[in-house]
């Protein structure tokens, strides 16, 4: 959630056209990116006491942790060759 400057809450939501060209993209990434987004609309607000802007950037570099461990593990699987399954036969050569 985000407060606007009258106080009225917001949730920012990535539209609908964005996601459909980001084919591969999982829902974890996608909270993610939006939790980033929330907390860094939250920075530029400029409201924040010190202690709760240092917070607020830990959660960030967290966040952006946590989204680059998931890329990476998409990543591996993608690249890592499937283990061969007992009594399947190989695939004829080209």
């Amino acid at each position: 959630m985000l407060c606007d400057p009258h106080g009225s809450e917001r949730r920012i939501r990535t539209p609908p056209a964005a996601l459909a060209t980001l084919r591969g993209v999982s829902d974890t990434l996608i909270e993610l990116s939006e939790r980033l987004q929330e907390a860094a609309a939250r920075l530029r607000a400029g409201d924040l006491e010190p202690d709760a802007t240092l917070a607020l950037i830990e959660e960030c570099a967290s966040l952006a942790s946590e989204a680059s461990a998931h890329v990476d593990e998409r990543v591996r699987a993608a690249l890592e060759p499937l283990p061969d399954l007992p009594g399947q036969l190989p695939l004829p050569s080209a």
